[in-house]
């Protein structure tokens, strides 16, 4: 890229950054949404024995969702707080094997699966070393914590032919896939523009998460924790509220920016934006850790036989006094989709083919006479069909009450164990997904823009 398109690209960002602060499409529809149904599935007779790694917050959501597909048992977790693996056995049962160390759970021959939800940092060395002892995989988001550890992982897969899937749910979901139907008919027109975000204002939303007052080098292996990271004394800070620091987590790049980008690729078919420039800043959560709080990225998208050129906008604002909220928007040129997390909201306004006159105009500076012959031209150039004005219409699309799109994730996961059948997220989508966000990263740390190859998978 020369040194002027960088600075236009730059340029550009006062402007496109601003529109993120628009308000969403929550008045439309005010006609019955559309419910979706899930998929049918039939109960399987054979069983399918996981063990969990990393029994933290999405440890504990994942197992306890995995076990709502039928067939499923679990057989093992490990953890490196012992306080989790005590909680593990009081809600699973005395019966299951519990551990430090995941290792002993890869050499188990009983095990056929593992649910990887670990610190980002221990995603690509867990991942592999499973699917190399013979474990399917289901791996939390992000894949991985650096850009070159997502094509180890993707190696792996092939090397192994286990199956893998990453865990960013909503890919799953009823109401993406037909939001995925809505935008494939041609619904908004031309994509041109997405805005996404994710806004919160709570303690537990910035990563400031509870620590048990049991925490100490006794209770928890924290030079396992460390890995290959700095090694320092033990802080339950940092154990507990990994999210906060570059050396464990990806920040919101990783943690929110990716469920933002996989629903979008998942939707359009897209494999990845072609530069991509991030900003931000720490604003309230001063509690000592090194990634910001408040941060906008700008993705350009190049075009591609899947989907025309477009950008996308996207925010997370840990600090939003207006106590929060979040959305995704596909701008196209005759409507938008206003994506919530299982439901969706169409908006579509088409242009009549004739520009109209008059208003804020330069027709109303012509004399009389000018006005009289532009308007008989007019009318000769376009039809009464041309000139009507189109209605405006607006529909709602929804998942029923109670519905769970990691249910779904999970039970995708299984049936591609149990049948072959592809899964919906696997390596190389993962990498799609999180090499972008892991750029953004890139961007925000260095200061500058970032080439990405959508095809590679790298830094250009």
């Amino acid at each position: 890229m020369s040194t002027n398109s960088r600075r236009k690209f730059i340029k550009q960002l006062g402007s496109t950054a601003a529109l993120l602060g628009a308000g969403s499409l929550s008045g439309l529809a005010a006609e019955p949404a559309i419910i979706l149904q899930p998929e049918k599935r039939i109960s399987p007779n054979d069983k399918i024995r996981i063990a969990g790694i990393g029994m933290g917050i999405m440890g504990f959501g994942d197992v306890n969702t995995a076990l709502k597909v039928p067939g499923i048992e679990l057989v093992a977790v490990a953890d490196l707080y012992d306080g989790h693996l005590e909680k593990a056995k009081s809600v699973y049962g005395s019966q299951i094997f519990t551990t430090r160390d995941y290792r002993e759970i890869l050499e188990r021959k009983d095990i056929d699966a593992v649910v990887i939800a670990t610190p980002d940092h221990w995603h690509d060395t867990q991942s592999i070393a499973a699917m190399e002892k013979g474990k399917h995989v289901y791996c939390e988001k992000p894949m991985v914590q650096q850009i070159a550890e997502g094509h180890a992982v993707i190696a792996a897969q092939q090397r192994t032919q286990k199956v893998f899937q990453v865990g960013s749910q909503r890919v799953s979901s009823v109401a993406l896939a037909e939001a995925r139907k809505r935008y494939l008919a041609g619904d908004i027109g031309r994509l041109n523009l997405v805005e996404a975000k994710i806004d919160r204002h709570s303690a537990l939303g910035a990563w400031q998460y509870s620590i048990p007052t049991d925490a100490s080098p006794k209770t928890i292996d924290w030079d396992a924790f460390l890995k290959d990271t700095a090694k320092m004394p033990f802080d339950p800070v940092r154990f507990f509220r990994w999210r906060n620091y570059q050396a464990y987590g990806t920040g919101v790049p990783g943690d929110l920016f990716v469920h933002l980008i996989t629903g979008l690729h998942f939707m359009i078919g897209s494999k990845g934006p072609s530069r991509i420039y991030s900003t931000g800043n720490l604003v309230q959560w001063n509690d000592g850790r090194d990634v910001p709080d408040v941060m906008v990225a700008i993705f350009e998208y190049p075009e591609t036989k899947e989907h025309p050129s477009f950008q996308m906008q996207l925010r997370v604002n840990f600090a939003d006094g207006g106590g929060g909220s979040e959305f995704t928007r596909l701008i196209g040129t005759e409507g938008v989709m206003e994506l919530g997390w299982n439901d969706f909201k169409i908006k579509r306004h088409k242009l009549p083919k004739a520009p109209g006159y008059g208003g804020w105009d330069t027709f109303n500076t012509f004399t009389k006479a000018q006005q009289e012959a532009f308007i008989k031209d007019y009318n000769a150039k376009y039809s009464e069909a041309d000139r009507a004005q189109v209605k405006a219409d607006e529909s709602a699309y929804k998942a029923p009450a109670g519905y769970d799109d990691r249910l779904d994730h999970f039970a995708n996961f299984f049936e591609s164990i149990r049948s072959g059948k592809p899964v919906v997220e696997d390596a190389s989508f993962g990498l799609r997904a999180a090499g972008p966000a892991l750029a953004a990263n890139e961007s925000y740390f260095k200061k500058k823009l970032i080439d990405w190859d959508p095809e590679k998978m790298k830094i250009r």
